[in-house]
């Protein structure tokens, strides 16, 4: 009887899904890989207040950045640097109006629980020879992998440690190089630290902010949205103070 009830609310869920994508009821979301946890909790809650169907694809906000200016067809575009949607507004791919600052995001050094790396000696610990790989994220396509470069320098460990680096594509790959054991310890996002996956495989200290410059995060709607009016909403929803309680729950800054 549970797996018949269970069946039938997916089937139900995949009806309503169908129903809100015909009747223009959908959107398509670009958004940074920094949000892979904190995320699609928000996304559902505005579906199910708004009766949207909403699909979100993850990446590098870099590479997003690069997609849109070339067309894809992406409503809203929820970036982990606010450059990328200030110059979209500036050669009119995005919707001047809508762009909003929802957050600064931070950084931590992290590492799995059986690496026998002690985090908490901070990033000085990554000169040590028992710290073969480190994980940062590509520092041409994602705002984290500049940040991580930039504390890297600020503390004159970047020119010690550089031929160590293992680079991701975006901050979510970077974690999986260190959570796969594929590097012994990361750069990363602590929003994706307090994920519940590497939240329950891994340790972390957080990278004072004062040694690389703010990761300013902002959404903007795409000049070539069909569904302007509901992109709205979204960004609407988005401004709430239970939601911004939510991104801080994951360590963004949102004030």
């Amino acid at each position: 009887m549970r797996v018949f009830i269970s069946a039938i609310a997916i089937w139900t869920m995949a009806l309503l899904s169908a129903g809100a994508a015909q009747s223009g009821r959908a959107l398509r979301v670009a958004a940074a890989s920094d949000l892979q946890a904190a995320l699609p909790e928000i996304v559902k809650g505005f579906e199910r207040e708004s009766g949207a169907a909403v699909t979100v694809s993850f990446g590098s906000s870099g590479n997003f950045f690069a997609q849109i200016q070339n067309g894809a067809p992406f409503d809203v575009y929820f970036s982990a640097d606010i450059d990328y949607p200030r110059r979209l507004v500036a050669s009119k791919h995005a919707v001047a109006s809508s762009l909003y600052r929802y957050a600064t995001g931070r950084i931590v050094l992290w590492t799995r629980t059986d690496s026998g790396v002690d985090v908490q000696r901070g990033l000085s610990i990554l000169k040590d020879t028992t710290v073969k790989r480190i994980a940062i994220a590509n520092a041409k396509l994602a705002p984290y992998g500049r940040a991580a470069e930039a504390a890297l320098r600020h503390d004159n460990l970047y020119d010690a440690v550089r031929g160590k680096l293992v680079i991701g594509d975006n901050i979510s790959q970077t974690a999986q190089l260190v959570d796969s054991g594929n590097a012994d310890v990361g750069i990363i996002a602590l929003s994706l630290a307090l994920g519940r996956t590497l939240r329950a495989s891994g340790r972390y200290v957080e990278i004072p902010d004062s040694s690389h410059p703010p990761i300013e995060q902002a959404a903007v709607i795409v000049a070539a949205s069909k569904n302007k009016a509901l992109a709205g909403e979204l960004l609407a929803y988005l401004k709430r103070p239970e939601v911004g309680q939510r991104l801080h729950e994951f360590g963004f800054m949102t004030r």
